[in-house]
């Protein structure tokens, strides 16, 4: 409900960027337009919504649905996740640049990827006998890797200096584009431990990835929460929205227990398995004190640091593991499309059998293309690997390039405001003499002003105010917008600014006069007393960043007519349909409510609902009386276990004699299948 708000105010008639500017009705076909520019608002005339209100109608249908998702389990469906995945490719169709971030393909991306793995419940016997589902599933885990991955290799082909010198997260905290109050805190630690922590992020993100495709369960595990570890300090220190929450959901692709060896049924092989997690991670510690000349100082009780290689050094390196990487991909995905074919071969009773040899085709031949043209985004690492790709694998890509259905990623390329954190201020006056600032509610601005917390929201106009201070303005063009709405006092752009309008300063009447300043901004040193700062921050006067413009200024016209930004045709006449009175409405009802706390609630809520569900339906399987059930022979059941689950499965007995253990799905016991199932 919060995002159709921030899309009315972004995106509507009076807006920043009006939606309605990026569709242009050229007399073409319905389906002809649909493949130039695949979005649902194409819809709105046909439905008598002007795109405004087609967009808002997008919004609350999402949310509504994902909610409702959340709390049936009926829901959770393929065809759900599809309509959901169209949902938000049509609104980012006309997103423009609020919408050109990395998190939102990889949304979209991971949106796409469920409903591959979803089941489809709405075709009867569909869901049954899905041996399809670790080949599916496996998607997850390589677009994992290909963000991990591809995030720590480009701070290091970027050739950042504060990257190779490893002095990054000296900047990082104060410098990032909406700090929390922890990153104040972080920022005040001592460099040498900064410089560790680069180095962490470097093993975290480039050489650990490498075991997510490990058959053995335990160094999966291992990665896993070495990439939780990241993910929830990174969350700590900054306002990242929804990115490291969506990171996190696919870092339990890793926690799945499908890769099983004939070699680890055995208790014997369990100590050469042991000393083989040993080995891995006794060469990934080496490797990281050599390539970072890590040495303990025990006087001082430091650790230096320093990078030891080259960018030649790096370089080939990345030319020597990128193609290996493709490969291990390779193999792991053959191996998923083997055993699932192998499970499919051992289910029992012919129509079961036969659902799901087509259930594997169909989804064993979607993965293979997912992989393929993924690996186009995934080369872009090293230009070599890339120009050695099969020409159909990017003409592939190039097809389905508009659905955003693989992407390419790399976060935190550069470092930014090694010199000082830049930071535009917009004044405003009534007199010319007399200027107030405009504060925004979320990023930096009054220097005593807490850092929020506002994960996982994000303001969108908050974001590209850190863009636009690090260019001047015409390489922002949205910002002569956001000036010309502010001087016509439109309320749906004010309250981008602060939701409660008493606290805009010209919320009686719109400025006669705006400006804006470009300062530099940096956190305040150390505690004197108290556990908290009396101010946060400090700056310093750089430069006009925007010069004094009023409504019908030339200067501000000749950017409004340069960029684009004048109107070319009146809105469409609102209807007044009860669809239109109802998106209104709740409009209104949302209107003035904190983004954050109106997430977080609906966030608590749900998983409080299901909480209360699951330990109502624990409590049912309590009290209920146990009824006989055929069991496998324990000795059958052993044979689809790791070395892991056969121990457990040993060490617990219950009252009947039945013995219980560890994780088993539904599609790994063949042998469990009744001839009722049949």
């Amino acid at each position: 409900m919060s995002t159709s708000f921030f899309f009315f105010c972004l995106y509507g008639n009076d807006g920043l960027l009006p939606a309605r500017w990026q569709l242009r009705y050229s007399g073409k076909a319905f389906l002809e337009q649909l493949l130039s520019t695949p979005t649902l608002l194409w819809l709105g005339p046909h439905l008598g919504l002007d795109t405004q209100t087609a967009m808002e109608l997008l919004c609350l249908l999402g949310a509504a649905l994902s909610l409702a998702a959340t709390l049936l389990e009926s829901l959770r469906d393929s065809l759900v996740f599809l309509f959901l995945w169209v949902l938000y490719l049509s609104l980012c169709q006309v997103g423009q640049v609020f919408l050109y971030f990395q998190w939102d393909s990889l949304l979209l991306e991971t949106g796409f990827l469920c409903v591959l793995i979803a089941p489809l419940t709405t075709v009867p016997g569909w869901r049954a006998g899905r041996v399809h589902d670790p080949v599916t599933f496996w998607l997850a885990r390589w677009l994992l890797f290909r963000l991990m991955f591809a995030s720590g290799v480009v701070k290091l082909t970027s050739r950042c200096p504060t990257w190779w010198g490893l002095t990054a997260l000296t900047y990082h905290y104060e410098t990032q584009c909406i700090p929390t109050p922890l990153a104040w805190f972080a920022h005040q630690l001592p460099v040498w431990l900064h410089k560790l922590s680069v180095v962490a992020t470097f093993v975290i993100e480039i050489a650990v990835p490498f075991l997510f495709f490990s058959p053995l369960r335990r160094l999966r595990l291992g990665a896993f929460y070495m990439q939780v570890l990241l993910q929830v300090l990174i969350i700590l220190s900054g306002n990242y929205n929804f990115f490291n929450l969506l990171t996190l959901t696919l870092c339990l692709s890793l926690l799945d227990d499908q890769h099983i060896y004939f070699w680890l049924r055995r208790k014997t092989s369990q100590f050469q398995i042991r000393s083989l997690f040993s080995v891995i991670w006794t060469l990934i510690g080496y490797g990281t004190v050599t390539c970072f000349d890590l040495q303990i100082d025990w006087d001082k009780g430091t650790v230096s640091s320093r990078t030891a290689f080259t960018f030649h050094q790096f370089n080939q390196f990345l030319k020597t593991v990128t193609f290996p990487a493709v490969w291990l991909g390779v193999l792991s995905l053959t191996w998923e499309l083997v055993t699932a074919m192998f499970r499919c071969a051992c289910v029992q009773g012919f129509f079961r059998r036969f659902l799901g040899t087509v259930q594997w085709t169909v989804f064993g031949a979607a993965a293979v293309s997912m992989f393929a043209i993924s690996l186009v985004p995934f080369t872009y690492i090293e230009y070599d690997s890339n120009a050695s790709l099969w020409p159909g694998l990017r003409q592939g890509y190039d097809a389905v390039g508009r659905y955003q259905l693989v992407n390419s990623y790399g976060l935190f390329r550069r470092m930014t405001g090694v010199g000082g954190r830049p930071e535009v201020v917009i004044e405003g006056s009534m007199d010319r003499v007399t200027w107030t600032e405009i504060e925004f509610m979320y990023k930096p601005g009054n220097l005593s002003a807490t850092p929020a917390v506002i994960t996982p929201h994000q303001p969108r106009l908050d974001w590209q105010m850190w863009f636009a201070a690090l260019g001047v303005h015409s390489h922002s063009p949205w910002f002569t917008s956001l000036m010309h709405r502010l001087l016509q006092g439109k309320t749906e752009v004010i309250e981008l600014i602060q939701s409660d309008m008493s606290k805009y300063p010209f919320h009686q009447q719109p400025p006669m006069y705006l400006r804006a300043h470009r300062y530099k901004y940096w956190f305040t040193e150390k505690l004197a007393n108290g556990p908290f700062p009396k101010r946060w921050w400090r700056r310093v006067y750089v430069e006009e960043f925007y010069p004094t413009v009023h409504l019908g200024d030339a200067f501000l016209e000749s950017m409004l007519s340069h960029h684009g930004l004048k109107e070319k045709s009146s809105p469409r006449r609102l209807s007044e349909t009860a669809l239109v009175q109802l998106v209104r409405w709740v409009r209104a009802q949302v209107n003035g409510l904190s983004a954050p706390l109106l997430l977080w609630s609906l966030l608590f809520c749900s998983a409080s609902i299901c909480l209360l569900r699951g330990l109502q339906f624990e409590v049912t399987l309590k009290t209920k009386p146990s009824e006989p059930t055929t069991l496998p022979h324990p000795q059958e059941d052993k044979q689809t276990m790791s070395v892991e689950e056969v121990d457990e499965e040993e060490e617990v007995e219950d009252d009947a004699g039945k013995k219980t253990g560890g994780f088993k799905d539904d599609y790994e016991n063949v042998e469990d299948v009744t001839d009722e199932d049949g």
